[in-house]
């Protein structure tokens, strides 16, 4: 009816393999255009990862890929879909306020802060633009559009998710790893922004990309000596009742 395209994240059962997926798709005006399985799963045991990076068409021609939340860490799956022809990255979250591994990123918003976050916007406002949300996010997403040339497409969930608070933040970052347009809204927000596509050629991160040299690059497709799973890496630190 508005001749848009929307993404939608969902839970996915694929009746052939007898498998959940966490999937995300985007459905164009005519159907879907594209469905991405997230490729490091570790929310349930349940749930499968995926195999496949995704890269597809928009109706306007413009070439859009897909990392579903964790994927987006792991910088070789930016770096893949972008060298897959991806000008636009989709990067769907549900993060911020997690109780992490590493004691220097994020840790739990107080849910107090949360509870009474109309009476005392500023509390809850500075948990979300600081080292549990937005200033978290700063140190490595705007890297992720600028040393590949993407224009980013951050969106992320606000309030209750399970017993954590996510911290919202969605925001459209361009090429240079600029925010275009974000918001720090302690509720349901839309972002939208205007993408200049005429800066994205001599980008910083499209030129980086011309002079890799590959032949160096063998490191990084050898297994690991003792391999875990994303579940593993992720709640390493957690008794198994905590997860």
């Amino acid at each position: 009816e508005n001749n848009i395209s929307i993404g939608i994240g969902y839970v996915e059962y694929d009746r052939l393999l007898g498998k959940l997926f966490n999937s995300y798709s985007v459905i164009g005006p005519d159907g879907e255009l594209a469905k991405h399985r997230k490729l490091h799963c570790f929310i349930s045991p349940n749930l499968e990862s995926g195999e496949n990076y995704t890269v597809f068409e928009l109706p306007n021609g413009r070439l859009c890929g897909i990392l579903i939340c964790y994927d987006n860490n792991i910088v070789e799956n930016v770096r893949a879909t972008a060298l897959a022809g991806a000008e636009i990255l989709i990067a769907p979250h549900q993060t911020g306020g997690c109780n992490s591994g590493s004691p220097q990123a994020m840790g739990l918003v107080d849910i107090e802060v949360w509870n009474n976050r109309l009476h005392a916007p500023e509390a809850i406002e500075a948990e979300l633009k600081g080292d549990k949300g937005r200033g978290w996010l700063m140190r490595w997403l705007p890297a992720r559009a600028h040393d590949n040339g993407l224009f980013v497409i951050f969106s992320n969930g606000i309030g209750w998710d399970d017993n954590e608070i996510r911290t919202g933040n969605s925001m459209v970052i361009d090429p240079y790893g600029r925010i275009i347009q974000e918001t720090s809204h302690a509720g349901d927000a839309l972002v939208t922004a205007e993408l200049d596509f005429s800066i994205q050629t001599s980008s910083t991160g499209r030129r980086w990309l011309r002079a890799r040299r590959p032949e160096l690059y063998n490191s990084l497709i050898k297994k690991n000596a003792n391999p875990e799973t994303t579940r593993d890496v992720r709640f390493e630190h957690l008794n198994q009742d905590e997860i």
